[in-house]
């Protein structure tokens, strides 16, 4: 029997587990990434990627990539079957609130080849038909036990994290419950060649179904997803010639050629936990929702990046291993949060009740075009859907407030900025580091550096303009931030202090290897 070791055995890769390995491989954590499946995915499936993924994607040097791959979506139309009920612009529709204010689509085969050529390019390499059978866990490790073409291999790892989605090996073997439903509609998706296109993203809603309609690659092809419709609502064993006409009637498209279709159930279920000691879930493994507002795999991926940075302080002795508790906290009240939401608003969009179908038909359209027809509805619904207003609030390494901006807040985004060096450009460049650092709009005391100047945490202090004002921020008042982005530490006065005992506590060391883009 083979046997190997590793610092981290990842179960898994899709987005989910490819964002965790390329995180940890950036901070130099040894790492096995497993999937029983032999090659990736060839369909489009997910294809949301919200400016959260994407300013973690800059984090990391891979955003221009993703980018160039995929399609901004500059228009939603809203559609009823008697024609466009509502044109909505949406261009940079969440701008100075991101620097990616837009929305976007990205098919997820595409999506995990760019992850795929990244991770290789940074020393590891997905092992392909490698399938977990079961692993064992003490107080040192996790001894997993891995198929692979036939032969046995027990892996030694200091931690274990499935990432293989909704039917999970490892949340299975720790033997958890995956609490939720299964809504009783079914559902198709289909990648299809159109006549007639539409520019942007759809919404077609009728008093009996509803359906969507989006650009998922550059050639031109579209994805429509909605509740199968008429007689056929709960099966899921037709083809798409079935269900033609009445597609292309709720859509409004005519389809040439289709180049994949698929009929599923949804589900909305959260697992009981995220983490029994070395073992940790993430991605679909932890969490399954509608997908109202592309919300699935960018969730998976905030996982990722939420575990990546504490594994990898943990491991690489840069942190205390309390660090590690704060990831289900954080992460379980999201998921948990997020499938409450998307479940009320799944279960209006797809309600097969006449009264519910009218007001979807005829006051739905003129209430979306209401809502996003000034800055601040268009504002408050890129905030919703983007992932940016995620917030640790809560959690055990979360403190103080300084302004609006409170520890567990995402740091509030500012263009325009000078930095102490003389460079200019927005307050998300130093995050490139990944890594702990201090943010100061306005002016750094030299007695707050020369107190912090020990634990060699980096400093960036910023002129202060009104632009950092407006998002919240305080003048000269010092942010502790987190390797994600998150703050930690938010004080109105520089009192070296707070922060230094922060420190000390959760035993935060800095990384003195080049990490970050490579």
């Amino acid at each position: 029997m083979k046997t190997s070791e590793t610092e981290v055995l990842i179960v898994g890769a899709g987005p989910t587990g490819l964002v965790l390995a390329l995180w940890l491989k950036r901070l130099g954590v040894d790492l096995k990434i497993i999937d029983k499946a032999a090659a990736p995915g060839e369909t489009s499936r997910a294809i949301a990627v919200q400016a959260r993924t994407l300013e973690f994607y800059r984090q990391f040097g891979i955003a221009d990539d993703v980018l160039a791959a995929g399609i901004r979506v500059e228009r939603l139309a809203v559609r009823t079957p008697s024609g466009t009920a509502a044109t909505l612009k949406l261009g940079d529709f969440g701008a100075g609130l991101s620097p990616y204010p837009f929305a976007f689509a990205l098919p997820q085969d595409i999506h995990e080849r760019i992850l795929i050529d990244h991770l290789e390019k940074a020393g590891a390499a997905v092992e392909r038909r490698a399938e977990l059978v079961g692993f064992e866990q003490d107080a040192a490790g996790v001894s997993a036990t891995v198929m692979k073409d036939g032969e046995t291999e027990v892996i030694r790892a200091a931690f274990l994290c499935g990432a293989d989605g909704a039917s999970s090996t490892v949340r299975h073997g720790l033997k958890l419950g995956f609490p939720g439903g299964t809504y009783e509609q079914c559902f198709y998706v289909a990648d299809v060649e159109a006549r007639n296109a539409p520019n942007g993203l759809n919404v077609c809603l009728d008093t009996h179904g509803f359906a969507i309609v989006l650009p998922v690659r550059q050639s031109g092809s579209v994805r429509l997803i909605g509740v199968v419709p008429g007689d056929h609502a709960a099966s899921e064993a037709i083809g798409f010639e079935t269900i033609r006409a009445e597609v292309e009637r709720i859509t409004g498209v005519t389809v040439k050629a289709v180049n994949w279709f698929s009929t599923y159930r949804l589900h909305h279920r959260v697992a009981e936990h995220f983490r029994v000691g070395r073992v940790f879930l993430a991605g679909d493994a932890g969490h399954i929702h509608s997908p109202a507002g592309g919300q699935g795999m960018n969730t998976g991926i905030g996982d990722a990046v939420n575990l990546g940075w504490k594994l990898a302080a943990v491991l690489g002795g840069r942190g205390d291993p309390r660090v590690l508790n704060s990831y289900e906290p954080e992460r379980i009240v999201f998921a948990r949060r997020l499938i409450k939401t998307t479940d009320q608003v799944f279960r209006v969009i797809t309600s097969r009740s006449a009264l519910v179908g009218l007001w979807r038909r005829y006051l739905l359209p003129k209430m979306i075009a209401l809502l996003v027809a000034n800055r601040a509805g268009a504002r408050l619904a890129f905030r919703t859907v983007s992932q940016i207003g995620i917030a640790y609030g809560n959690s055990i390494l979360s403190r103080g407030a300084a302004g609006r901006v409170r520890g567990g807040d995402r740091l509030p985004y500012v263009e325009g900025l000078v930095h102490v060096d003389g460079s200019a450009g927005d307050n998300f460049a130093p995050l490139c580091s990944l890594d702990w650092q201090i943010h100061v709009y306005g002016a750094a005391s030299p007695t707050f550096r020369a107190a912090l100047a020990a634990t060699g945490i980096p400093i960036h202090a910023f002129a202060w303009t009104p632009a950092a004002g407006e998002v919240g921020l305080t003048r000269d008042a010092a942010y502790l931030l987190r390797p994600d982005g998150h703050v930690a530490v938010a004080i109105e006065a520089q009192d070296p202090a707070a922060l230094l005992s922060y420190i000390e506590e959760f035993a935060i060391k800095i990384d003195t290897a080049a990490r970050g883009p490579q």
